[in-house]
């Protein structure tokens, strides 16, 4: 498989450029779209070869386990629409994490998290480092004061989610990056709500980027999948060998499919934006509703630093809470006709949730308490449907 000479790598291409040509390589055929190698190995010329490329001393591909052709060229594409020196693909967002925090830690390590993230990255936080000796320090992700206090003394990582799941709580990247550093730790943002269109956690301060490609990236309900984007060498050294040997790769199909997806993400994540900013702003005039969280609406909490760091657009999520708690909001969603219920989120169809029962119910009820999360709390992921008929549908919800 030679390199498209077209598609020259280092090539200072525009991002939606970069989304359609990116990382491409063509075989000798010469087809349009990326070739899908569905290959779980390869072969070589001779013996030496294959011990040559065994021991790294000879580029090509070994086993797709360890890296396949597809793989490789969604892993081009999106490090360079990060702005990353390089990328790993993983089976799904949670593999992408657990790699992230797993493989490099030992112990005696410290890790500093906000108590506002993902319910599957908590549990990882309470019961997997701890039984690797890993010490893990909780603080409210919107309180510098705290993230003060927490980093004045070393660290090894601190990972975060801004927009947080599921209330969009913003935490500051570049000024939580500056302390991380100062205690000579690394910086992990999980960049999922924004997604790389809206938000580019690397130019912050940040070391790495996590993803769930699921999400905006594919964005269509298809595959699962996820991405960890950093500098080479620490991918190399901290991840590599991890990655080989417990085998959370991405499989070339989804790899293709999520390729595919990389192509109208821009065009997607704008047209998602502008439609939950339009059905927020109309939805916070609802008698039935209690709260909007926004992070384009300038009267979210955290509003200046979700401004400063999505500078284009408030992201596809938002929050709402209803007058009436878990039974108007069990009620609501049940009278919606439109919107889908299910607990994915960044798809082109509209999806809402209850995340106290679903995404969140593995928080105690005072690990919810402390992010604000109760059962009046639904969350909609808007998609490219017209947002006039999403926002009728919860109108008429919520009347009835």
């Amino acid at each position: 498989m030679a390199d498209d000479a077209k598609s020259p790598k280092n090539k200072s291409w525009r991002p939606q450029t970069m989304m359609v040509r990116g990382g491409l390589t063509r075989s000798q055929y010469g087809e349009t779209s990326e070739a899908l190698y569905l290959s779980s190995g390869f072969v070589y010329d001779s013996p030496e070869q294959q011990s040559a490329r065994m021991a790294g001393d000879e580029p090509g591909y070994i086993y797709s386990r360890y890296a396949n052709p597809t793989v490789r060229m969604f892993e081009e594409r999106l490090a360079q629409l990060e702005g990353a020196e390089d990328c790993r693909a993983t089976a799904s967002g949670m593999a992408a994490i657990n790699t992230m925090l797993v493989a490099p830690l030992k112990p005696g390590d410290r890790v500093v998290a906000p108590r506002a993230l993902f319910s599957s990255v908590v549990w990882i936080l309470k019961n997997v480092l701890p039984k690797m000796g890993v010490e893990v320090t909780w603080v409210d992700g919107s309180d510098l004061d705290q993230w003060e206090k927490a980093l004045a003394k070393p660290c090894r990582f601190v990972i975060i989610e801004t927009p947080s799941n599921p209330l969009l709580d913003a935490v500051d990247i570049r000024a939580v990056a500056n302390l991380t550093h100062g205690a000579g730790g690394e910086l992990i943002v999980d960049n999922v709500f924004a997604s790389p269109i809206l938000q580019k956690p690397l130019q912050l301060g940040a070391d790495w980027v996590v993803y769930s490609t699921t999400k905006h990236i594919d964005g269509q309900g298809r595959t699962l999948g996820g991405a960890i984007l950093g500098k080479k060498k620490a991918i190399e050294d901290e991840l590599q060998q991890y990655y080989r040997h417990t085998g959370p790769s991405m499989s070339p199909f989804n790899a293709w499919v999520v390729l595919k997806g990389l192509e109208t993400m821009d065009l997607r994540v704008r047209r998602m934006s502008d439609n939950a900013r339009l059905i927020a702003d109309r939805l916070a005039t609802n008698r039935q509703v209690a709260a909007v969280r926004y992070p384009g609406r300038s009267d979210h909490p955290h509003h200046n630093i979700h401004a400063s760091q999505m500078p284009d657009g408030g992201g596809s999520m938002l929050a709402i809470s209803l007058k009436g708690g878990r039974k108007a909001a069990f009620a609501t969603l049940n009278k919606l006709g439109l919107i889908d219920i299910s607990n994915n989120l960044g798809d082109s169809k509209s999806l809402v949730t209850h995340p106290a029962t679903t995404t969140h119910r593995t928080l105690t009820e005072e690990e919810r308490a402390a992010i604000g999360l109760d059962d009046s709390w639904i969350r909609l992921s808007v998609g490219l449907e017209d947002p006039q008929d999403v926002a009728e549908d919860l109108e008429q919800a919520l009347t009835a």
